[in-house]
């Protein structure tokens, strides 16, 4: 019989020997089998510029939360975890309390779930609802900077200065180009080693020829989580060659770029931090009588809330949140396309992105691919601008005829509606059955959960939605389980501490 116990397959896992130099940090990744076997690789982020001094606390500590944060994907799998740098108490209690959220995330969302990457029987666990669900013992040392004093300073910051996290992707780049006409935006590239930077590149040579203050930190962890997956036995040997929209086990992803962001942020007295996720990536569920988030914690609004909470624990006066939270996908898609058609033609959204004389081109067969197809031939756009060409653009529109996408169910009735309407989609019992017209979903929605105006910091609000409604039908209010016309004017946008009740 399968339990949550079987997947205790090793007994430590040891985040230690951290380095750090002015323009790198790395740390060693240890595991120890219950034989007292080890093997190890090292996690390693490095900056163009000096960002890290190790003689002084306050870099050594970031440097130590940096090179945590893949470790927090593995709070079901070992007995005993283990951290050595130099953590404070908000450190510790983020650590466990985030480690905690992704063990059941994993949980719910990798282990209880059908999971092709899971051997057999490991594919047949059932877990009930319970206290706890981190597995591992943590463990907090610091055997290295027992020298260094780590104090706590409040850091003004400047509200006017924006990073964003990119990837090349819609969301970002429409982000930047909004921030740009707003304040002053440093997109960071973080590349991660792996193929999934090849979704950036296009993006980042056009910024790097476009914003002097672009950023590319570079890190390793695609090949620690890859090396990862390699020590536990419940995985399958050929995971390498399985296609598949997921990643084997891991969720906690987001937090690994980020924090690479933030020794340029902290050096740059940055108030901002932006991450793009839309309307539909905050989602509750529950499997088993266990709540979740889905498995998009680190791209939901409570994310950001705890980030902004933790940096404040810390002393630094930053804001984390996604300025696209009212916003569908389908209306992120029309106004990047709309009103900043350069940033748009280097769009790559796409899993399995491929590389045709240096330049990188979306697959054109993966979920992802069809849905950004739809989106755009929808809005009467042509997919040819961001690099997709006649056949896969047919191709596209044909396996939407029989296969869904991953959107709410709302914003994916809506867009085939608009498919069908514009006769872009053959109609089948499929077809017909998944259409239904949603008209929140070309407006700007706002409710308590999603959409919630008191997220945003106050000095954002009106020249934000003076750009997003010009591209919107209107906007709408969530009451009563029902949408409500919501007028977005100068009343409401200055009304700063406006908050959003469905009641």
């Amino acid at each position: 019989m399968i339990t949550l116990e079987s997947f205790l397959v090793h007994k430590k896992l040891s985040v230690r020997n951290i380095k750090i130099e002015p323009k790198k940090v790395k740390a060693e990744y240890c595991v120890e089998n219950f034989s007292g076997e080890t093997q190890s690789i090292e996690l390693i982020y490095s900056y163009d510029k000096p960002y890290f001094n190790p003689k002084l606390a306050k870099d050594v500590n970031l440097a130590s939360n940096m090179l945590a944060q893949v470790a927090l994907n593995y709070g079901l799998f070992f007995e005993i975890i283990e951290f050595d740098g130099l953590f404070d108490k908000a450190d510790q209690r983020f650590i466990l309390d985030m480690m905690e959220n992704t063990s059941k995330e994993i949980l719910t969302n990798k282990l209880l779930i059908k999971n092709e990457f899971l051997k057999p029987p490991f594919n047949t666990l059932e877990v009930q609802k319970q206290s706890v669900y981190t597995q591992s013992k943590i463990v907090f040392n610091n055997t290295r900077f027992s020298e260094l004093k780590l104090e706590k300073v409040q850091e003004e910051t400047d509200c006017n200065s924006y990073a964003i996290l990119s990837s090349g992707g819609k969301d970002s780049l429409l982000t930047y180009g909004i921030v740009k006409e707003i304040g002053n935006p440093y997109p960071v590239y973080i590349n991660e080693s792996g193929r999934h930077w090849f979704t950036a590149v296009n993006a980042h040579r056009y910024f790097r020829e476009i914003e002097p203050n672009t950023r590319k930190p570079w890190c390793n962890s695609d090949r620690v989580f890859n090396w990862m997956i390699k020590q536990f036995p419940f995985i399958k040997e050929n995971y390498a060659s399985i296609r598949a929209d997921i990643y084997p086990i891991r969720l906690w992803t987001v937090s690994v770029f980020l924090f690479g962001t933030l020794p340029i942020v902290r050096a740059n007295k940055m108030g901002n931090i932006l991450i793009g996720d839309e309307y539909d990536t905050t989602v509750k569920g529950t499997t088993n009588g266990i709540s979740h988030y889905n498995g998009l914690y680190d791209q939901s609004k409570y994310f950001d809330n705890a980030l902004t909470r933790y940096y404040r624990n810390k002393g630094w006066q930053i804001n984390q949140f996604s300025i696209l939270r009212s916003l569908s996908e389908w209306l992120i898609m029309k106004i990047l396309i709309k009103r900043y058609p350069e940033l748009q033609k280097n769009q790559v959204s796409c899993h399995a992105a491929h590389e045709v004389d240096g330049r990188m081109y979306p697959c054109g067969k993966c979920e992802k691919c069809r849905r950004i197809i739809g989106i755009l031939k929808s809005l009467n756009e042509n997919p040819e601008n961001c690099g997709y060409n006649q056949t896969q653009i047919k191709n596209g529109l044909k396996a939407l005829e029989s296969q869904s996408v991953k959107q709410i169910g709302s914003d994916a009735s809506h867009l085939y509606h608009l498919l069908l309407s514009q006769n872009l989609i053959g109609k089948n019992e499929f077809t017909k059955k998944t259409a239904k017209e949603f008209p929140e979903i070309t407006k700007l929605r706002f409710d308590k959960e999603r959409s919630n105006l008191s997220d945003l910091p106050k000095y954002i609000r009106k020249p934000l939605f003076d750009i997003l409604i010009q591209y919107a039908d209107g906007a709408v209010l969530r009451k009563n389980k029902h949408w409500v016309d919501l007028k977005i004017n100068n009343d409401f946008m200055n009304e700063y501490n406006y908050i959003i009740d469905e009641k």
